[in-house]
């Protein structure tokens, strides 16, 4: 053991598993001091005054610092857990246990950034080495085939050239035991209310009773891969919305860090190896880069990408209608797809990709509401928000994205049809609509008098009239995205 004293500053980045600070440390021979920080920032509202970090959200982040800590404690270390700001708390450590050196993985949003320029300004002055990392993404960005300026701004070309000419690293390997802490306050992980959150409810009709944390993560991973053999079938059943097994459901333990991207890679490589290489195989690391490439966008594009205008910067006149969007929050829009997704959401913290895209559509293409509103509801409630995805998935539905194809909007009733064919999804979370047959059930506003009677379902009073008439909305929606073309 050497006397060097290193602090790993954990973020999102709540693993054993190919963790370089960790695993650089350990080579070093040092004294490993693991620590995390609740920020108070991540638990004050959003522009719009939605809970920053809502319910769901830091229950999965409990859960998943709690897991964290169990197994530093296994290899007999522990994890000193603060509360409040890691630019005063880092230093004080600092001086406390005249720790030598603080090793973190590095994030490319502004508010992060400002944590880590203001932890560098304070622990100058205390002479202490700062060693930064790079681990969410599953192609590391020394290897990129291309420096910052010229990243692709279309994702077609970005996974092309990278495919072509770029490697995918190794994991770093887990260490197998962790020197013990000096005497020192450990301190406790903040409950819920103490966050100032109400305990959120498990829904008994959740598509998965989502825990967070490094062992779920793999348990999830084994269970997906091995146990259900499910990886084989992914691209065909990827769209689904309803169940447990459609995805892989990795997305809210790769957002905590409690799972490596390149963990799964060599999981892909060995399911192909012992079981099958086919084109879901292949789709779920496609699905890996689209994670990567909003993440290196983002550090390319700085805050464009919480602009209203979005990357394009283009000055669309967007709505803040509160109360339309208070019924699109609610899944009260009278359009069936989107009421059943968003009601899934408010109950469950998660919704499907297809979900997502289509009720991010509605909003912005037949709402015309203000998406930032959209993407802070998503950052406050959403199990699995990553900061890069959320704000890159929203500027390209809003259609202010670098990869932005002009006015593009989803048919809501035909994907209805397409995804969910016999409306076993919109039953699922539309119980008021469950008397509805076959197709009609995507379209209830076309029931005659009649039909409403015969299902017991009156519509403007058990389900709502839609709020919009979807092709009209498009249409005035498009010629406000036109006049700022135009304009620009």
């Amino acid at each position: 053991m050497s006397n060097k004293k290193v602090l790993i500053w954990y973020r999102n980045d709540l693993r054993f598993h190919d963790h370089e600070p960790l695993y650089q440390a350990i080579k070093e021979n040092s004294l490993i001091i693991p620590l995390y920080c609740f920020d108070l920032r991540q638990f004050q509202t959003t522009s719009f005054g939605f809970p920053k970090t809502g319910n769901f959200r830091a229950q999965f982040l409990l859960e998943s610092v709690h897991d964290l800590r169990q197994s530093l404690k296994k290899l007999g270390s522990n994890l000193i857990i603060r509360t409040g700001y890691p630019e005063k708390i880092i230093p004080q450590l600092v001086k406390e246990l005249l720790i030598d050196a603080v090793y973190f993985h590095e994030e490319v949003t502004a508010e992060e950034i400002r944590v880590e320029k203001a932890l560098k300004k304070a622990l100058k002055p205390l002479k202490v080495q700062i060693e930064t990392f790079w681990g969410a993404t599953l192609y590391h960005y020394d290897d990129l085939p291309f420096n910052f300026n010229n990243l692709p701004e279309v994702f077609t070309s970005f996974r092309k050239k990278i495919e072509k000419n770029s490697t995918i690293n190794p994991t770093f390997t887990v260490p197998q035991k962790l020197p013990s802490l000096p005497n020192i306050e450990l301190g406790n992980i903040p409950s819920l209310e103490e966050l100032e959150l109400e305990k959120p409810q498990f829904e008994p009709r959740s598509v998965l009773d989502f825990k967070g944390g490094e062992t779920e993560a793999i348990k999830r991973l084994n269970n997906y891969f091995w146990q259900q053999n499910c990886l084989k079938d992914y691209k065909e059943t990827r769209n689904g919305m309803l169940g447990a097994d459609y995805s892989s459901k990795f997305s809210p333990w790769l957002a905590n860090g409690c799972l490596s991207p390149r963990y799964i890679y060599e999981q892909v490589q060995v399911y192909e190896q012992e079981r099958v290489k086919n084109q879901s195989t292949y789709w779920l690391i496609f699905e890996l880069l689209w994670r990567d490439y909003f993440r290196f966008i983002s550090l390319k594009h700085g805050n464009k990408i919480f602009y209203p205008s979005g990357l394009q910067g283009l000055d669309i006149a967007w709505k803040k209608d509160q109360q339309r969007f208070k019924l699109w929050q609610e899944g009260k829009t009278g359009y069936p797809l989107v009421d059943a997704n968003m009601r899934e959401l408010a109950a469950t913290g998660f919704m499907s990709n297809r979900g997502r895209q289509n009720v991010a559509s509605f909003l912005t293409k037949n709402l015309g509401i203000n998406w930032i509103m959209g993407a802070e509801w998503f950052e406050s409630i959403l199990i699995d928000y990553d900061v890069c995805s959320n704000y890159g998935n929203w500027n390209y539905t809003a259609g202010v994205g670098n990869d932005a194809r002009g006015f593009r909007y989803f048919n809501i009733p035909k994907q209805s049809k397409d995804y969910d064919l016999k409306g076993e999804y919109i039953k699922h979370w539309l119980p008021e609509l469950t008397t509805i047959p076959g197709q009609k059930i995507h379209e209830p506003w076309k029931l005659s008098q009649q039909e409403q009677k015969r299902y017991n379902v009156i519509i403007g009073v058990d389900y709502p009239r839609p709020v919009v008439d979807f092709f009209k909305s498009v249409k005035s929606n498009e010629r406000i995205y036109n006049n700022a073309i135009e304009k620009q």
